[in-house]
């Protein structure tokens, strides 16, 4: 086995240890991945992935012994880390926490060798940690039916667009979507995940039969989960074009939303192997470079719940 692999990424060479470990064995249906394969991937797709990961603090997802193995949820930034690697020192109760801050390849290629497979994003940026610039939606199915999934995207992406506010659609990787809204960071987090619940209530109460905001499980019944619990400080959300710890190396992949009436789109719909064509492609080119303001939608959303 090779112990060590130099491997450039921008202006940097940096060791990459243990290549050929295998992160991601042969099971469930996918290919096994080694070190090297996580490394190549997160170098080809950093040109898309980094947009969504500068100046965001991060909670990293560190499995050394590969999936199967112990995971490890990190939000302090080691001490060995390299100078080179940003951090952001944000408050917490009782304290702080130094997050890392991946600005560029050489830190997404560095976290990799850690064995970070998956990378957490805050919606909000280090120096504005109290102001979210994104609100996320996270479409949680009773069980694997993506159909379930399909619907209910569909159903907020037609109330976003009655408030007028564009919006981004991501397969998690997983089991379900996130619907991303691009805000101007111009209210705090309570107001954002008041709107946010606002928001779920009014399509549940729509839809009671297919939706639910009901919190515990026991609640839900058959009904899709509409998650807006990661709209609050120091909680996060999968970043965009991230590999999920699970067999066959899913990635959290934007997608079009004409894309959502493929009948071969769901969950793990992209893996490594083929998640930078789908980065190549800019689903979300529609996207506003500016994210909206919520008053307007705030007062629009008011007047259709009366």
């Amino acid at each position: 086995m090779t112990s060590t692999r130099a491997v450039r990424a921008g202006r940097r060479t940096l060791e990459v240890h243990r290549p050929d470990k295998v992160l991601f064995p042969v099971g469930g249906g996918g290919k096994e991945y080694t070190k090297a394969g996580l490394v190549d991937y997160y170098r080809s797709v950093a040109p898309w992935m980094l947009p969504h990961l500068r100046g965001r603090p991060l909670m990293l997802e560190r499995h050394p012994d590969g999936v199967g193995g112990p995971r490890f949820m990190q939000k302090n930034t080691p001490g060995h880390y390299p100078d080179w690697v940003h951090r952001a020192e944000l408050p917490k109760k009782g304290g702080t926490v130094c997050h890392t801050v991946c600005d560029d390849t050489a830190t997404l290629v560095y976290l990799a060798d850690q064995a970070c497979l998956t990378l957490h994003r805050w919606l909000s940026r280090a120096d504005r940690p109290e102001r979210p610039d994104r609100l996320v939606f996270d479409l949680d199915p009773a069980d694997d039916d993506f159909g379930q999934v399909r619907q209910a995207a569909r159903l907020v992406g037609e109330l976003l667009g009655e408030l007028r506010l564009p919006s981004g659609l991501m397969t998690t990787g997983s089991r379900g979507l996130h619907v991303v809204v691009p805000l101007a960071g111009s209210h705090g987090f309570g107001e954002v995940r008041e709107f946010a619940k606002d928001f779920a209530d009014t399509l549940a109460a729509a839809h009671p039969d297919r939706l639910t905001t009901a919190a515990l499980k026991k609640d839900r019944g058959d009904r899709l989960y509409l998650d807006v619990q990661r709209n609050a400080y120091a909680q996060t959300a999968v970043v965009p074009f991230t590999v999920r710890a699970l067999p066959g190396a899913p990635v959290a992949t934007p997608l079009t939303w004409d894309q959502l009436d493929d009948p071969n789109v769901h969950a793990r719909r992209w893996t490594v192997a083929d998640a930078v064509d789908q980065a190549r492609t800019d689903p979300w080119a529609d996207l506003p470079g500016r994210g909206r303001s919520l008053g307007p939608a705030r007062r629009r959303l008011d007047a259709l719940r009366g």
